[in-house]
């Protein structure tokens, strides 16, 4: 008689085999910043812009390409690349040590001797606020060692729009300062108004707050051009997105915000200190953190 099964019940995975050859198998995925998921349950595509805790648990947090945001628990129910994954948290990434003194101290990002033995401090209740998340990004990535050692926090404006109901709702005073960082802050321009106005809202608080800005449109050109491999950052026509006409000019995909997301963080990855930047923004950035941590506590 034959044996149709087979004397070995374990010797394959008929999941794998049949009619189950078809089924794919599902891989752990770090949500890394940039990555185009799609939620299986919703149909919602978008990039993952932040990995964020609520509620006790993680979620990842997706943006569309008409720049509306949706969160999701991580975990499985995803789709990257026509395949099922399980979304888990981005590795954490170890800054690499900077250059070293003829000392034999280290540097930082932003060129200042670093305290390897230093925790980081409580958090001062002086704030530095900039315009959005790649402002943000781009400052951690050269004085984020300086500012934990400091204790100052850097939060998010979204927009210079919001500046004169941030400031309000935060209270600036002796032992409370603020300090802004604003794109495209010249003479004339709709952000030099706003912040005229937020300043003259606050009447005699204004003393404690500082407000500096670089010339450029978006914090991408604060960036040196070369890093990139270009002369000088293209002339992006009015009434074109800076980060899609930019992206363009290089010769990079930018049809939506995926595009965009990977277009920074490749961008962003090309900076190694504050030698990668602008002047500019250098020093009003130097100034910020000086206005700020020069409170008596």
């Amino acid at each position: 008689m034959i044996d149709r099964y087979g004397s070995d019940v374990l010797s394959s995975d008929p999941h794998r085999t049949g009619r189950f050859a078809h089924r794919q198998t599902t891989r752990d995925q770090p949500a890394d910043l940039g990555l185009v998921v799609e939620d299986v349950e919703s149909g919602w595509v978008g990039a993952v812009t932040a990995v964020e805790k609520s509620g006790g648990m993680h979620v990842v947090v997706l943006e569309d390409r008409h720049g509306r945001r949706r969160s999701f628990p991580l975990g499985a129910g995803f789709w990257v690349d026509g395949q099922p994954v399980r979304l888990v948290p981005p590795a954490r990434k170890v800054a690499p040590r900077g250059p070293v003194t003829a000392g034999g101290r280290r540097l930082t990002a932003s060129g200042s001797i670093a305290v390897d033995t230093s925790r980081a401090r409580v958090a001062r209740a002086s704030r530095i606020w900039v315009e959005g998340r790649h402002d943000a990004e781009l400052v951690e990535r050269v004085w984020g060692d300086d500012l934990r050692v400091e204790g100052v926090v850097v939060e998010l404006l979204e927009g210079v729009d919001n500046l004169a109901a941030v400031l309000a709702d935060f209270r600036p005073g002796p032992t409370r300062r603020a300090g802004v960082l604003v794109d495209h802050l010249v003479a004339g321009s709709k952000e030099s108004r706003l912040v005229r106005e937020a300043l003259a809202s606050l009447g005699r608080a204004a003393q404690h707050v500082k407000v500096l800005g670089h010339p450029y449109v978006d914090v991408w050109q604060a960036v040196r051009p070369e890093r990139v491999g270009l002369a000088a950052w293209p002339q992006v026509p009015r009434g074109t997105d800076i980060k899609v006409g930019t992206l363009a000019a290089l010769g990079w995909p930018h049809a939506d915000q995926a595009d965009v997301a990977r277009g920074w963080k490749r961008i962003l990855g090309t900076v190694r200190s504050y030698k990668d930047l602008s002047p500019a923004l250098l020093g009003r950035m130097e100034e910020l953190i000086d206005f700020v941590t020069e409170v008596p506590e």
